[in-house]
């Protein structure tokens, strides 16, 4: 169904054309007034100047041309020109009507659905999530379900960092305290063990061991780089090793994505495209894109316009290593022949954009994408601590995401057993429910490039624009819902109807602005605007709530209405956090 918006547009596009001006002047949009009315039209203003009119005048023919509408309850024309404009109750109550009765709400699917690849998460093996993979993790999640609502296909790829130096260093390290492993013997040749020497505690201690002593020491940092080597070309050992490595890691992260409700489609990483480097490499130096600089190979990727330098893209490093580009643009190739997507998006730390810029000019210049295929690079900003600076512990070290999660699992739990007696199972699950909120929510409700304050107590707290806010308020209608039930009615059963009084209207107007919302989230890939229209849509339903004896209505036909008009809040509230990625407990 066509959006609000592009409806009452219509109507005072009508009104103009009637009046004998052009249409287009009829763009209507929300009031900035909202004391002074619900939408408004500035199109006299612009029409002054082509007309040779004064702007009042327009608005005015404008104004007595609308006293019949079907839509407008009221249509005045202020000085200097503007149009003020409220809809009919019967209107707004026929559009939610039809909203209601439409299936997602009235979202229409695009007519060529993008079939969409992206890449989100990125952590590395062997390495436990901290905070700094939080954003990357909630943000990517949220956009490929906003995707997915608006009618794409969308494939979620951790791309996890599973085959650089950092493998070498483990093995090595393993070497040095287990050399009687089989793993190390060139000779063995019989079958590896299928559980791995290490659990993933053990692993998580090896790594930063490791990389300390590669530091401090040249030569076993040398061992790890031969290692690395021996590892990237097929020894037979360190293969099984790695593939131990991998097996204990992704089921640790497996299990930590699973607890932000974040899932992946595709567990691929770096090594998938070990055998994809080499003819790529030849195809670019054949082809003449690649070319040797000071021993290294790159690909120029500057442009005229550019106003500042843009460095050229390095494939292969002097001594003929790979890089992170060179895996990234094998990814590319890898996705664009296997998937073939219109669109591949990142969503990575906004200090990676110059490194993006080069890579996406790249992968254009030398033909890995097709002229149409969408690489977009959606950059986040550094989550903080209240001191300004990037979140650490208490003890001034990067905190693990579990500890985090954990500990504001605990404060909530603590909260709800302080307010209510529920027993500890349900307690211990609304706990977790309200926590992913408040972490979730915190982060999404801020535009993903900027940095921010992570709060603890602000984002915990059940009042003001918070996560277990919105929580409350679907609870809240839930409650209402189960206690009309409990009367022997039945809530299927009742109908929108027009709007009663001011409080009803303003939750029927911030309702039918979903559709916009919905689409204008995706096209800006900015899950803060879901944020931001249920956060007013809670605003508007407690207003309503407070104003309205909804279960005291004597007036059955009524109180049908007002339910109707509750259960249609509570779903679109439901879908929002659904996109946002989490959920509501029946109570809290």
């Amino acid at each position: 169904m066509d959006k609000l918006l592009d409806v009452i547009s219509a109507e005072m596009k009508n009104a103009f054309e009637a009046a004998g001006y052009d249409r287009e002047l009829g763009k209507v949009t929300v009031s900035n007034r909202p004391d002074l009315c619900e939408y408004q039209c500035n199109g006299a203003m612009a029409g002054a100047k082509v007309y040779h009119k004064a702007p009042i005048m327009i608005a005015n023919d404008v104004a007595a041309g609308c006293a019949d509408s079907k839509v407008f309850s009221g249509v005045e024309a202020v000085n200097p020109g503007f149009l003020n404009i409220k809809l009919k109750e019967e209107f707004i109550g026929a559009y939610l009507k039809e909203m209601a009765a439409s299936e997602k709400f009235g979202l229409e699917s695009p007519e060529k659905p993008l079939k969409i690849v992206i890449d989100y998460g990125g952590p590395n093996v062997a390495k436990p999530l901290h905070v700094g993979h939080l954003r990357s993790a909630v943000i990517g999640e949220s956009i490929k379900r906003i995707a997915r609502y608006n009618g794409h296909e969308v494939i979620g790829d951790i791309h996890l960092g599973d085959w650089g130096l950092q493998m070498g260093l483990i093995i090595t390290e393993l070497k040095e305290r287990k050399p009687e492993l089989p793993y190390f013997d060139e000779g063995f040749m019989g079958e590896y063990p299928e559980e791995a020497p290490f659990t993933i505690s053990e692993l998580e201690e090896i790594y930063p061991t490791a990389s300390g002593k590669s530091k401090e020491d040249p030569e076993y940092k040398e061992k790890a780089m031969e290692a690395t080597f021996k590892l990237q070309n097929g020894v037979r050992g360190y293969r099984a090793l790695w593939n131990h490595i991998i097996s204990v890691s992704v089921a640790d992260l497996k299990k930590n994505y699973e607890n932000l409700n974040v899932e992946f489609d595709l567990w691929k990483g770096e090594s998938d495209v070990h055998d994809v480097i080499p003819g790529m490499v030849e195809y670019m130096k054949k082809e003449g894109y690649a070319h040797e600089s000071e021993g290294a190979l790159v690909v120029d990727v500057k442009e005229e316009t550019d106003t500042k330098e843009i460095p050229p893209c390095m494939i292969l490093k002097s001594d003929g290593a790979s890089l992170y580009n060179t895996t990234d643009l094998a990814t590319i190739k890898e996705r664009m022949e296997k998937i073939n997507p219109d669109h591949i998006i990142y969503v990575v730390d906004k200090r990676q954009e110059l490194y993006f810029t080069q890579v996406f000019r790249c992968a254009r210049k030398t033909g890995l994408v097709k002229p149409y295929t969408g690489l977009t690079f959606v950059g986040f900003g550094t989550m903080n601590g209240k001191d300004g600076k990037p979140f650490k512990t208490r003890q001034g070290g990067v905190m693990r995401l579990e500890n985090l999660l954990n500990d504001i699992n605990e404060q909530m739990y603590t909260k709800i057993m302080n307010n209510h007696e529920v027993p500890e199972e349900e307690a211990r699950e609304t706990a977790k429910m309200v926590a992913l909120a408040a972490i979730k929510y915190g982060d999404l409700s801020n535009q993903a490039s900027k940095d921010y304050i992570f709060d603890v107590e602000r984002f915990t707290s059940f009042e003001g624009d918070t996560g277990p806010y919105i929580l409350y308020t679907i609870v809240r209608i839930k409650s209402i819902l189960n206690k009309y039930r409990a009367l022997g009615k039945n809530v299927e059963d009742t109908d929108i109807r027009k709007p009663q009084g001011e409080a009803e209207k303003e939750l029927m107007l911030s309702i039918a602005g979903f559709i916009s919302m919905m689409q204008n989230a995706w096209e800006e890939m900015a899950p803060h605007k879901v944020c931001a229209y249920i956060y007013d849509l809670a605003n508007a339903f407690n207003h309503f709530y407070h104003e309205t004896k909804i279960l005291q209505e004597e007036d059955e036909e009524k109180q049908a209405g007002y339910i109707a008009l509750l259960k249609l809040t509570k779903e679109i509230l439901e879908t929002c956090i659904d996109v946002l990625g989490f959920a509501a407990p029946e109570r809290m």
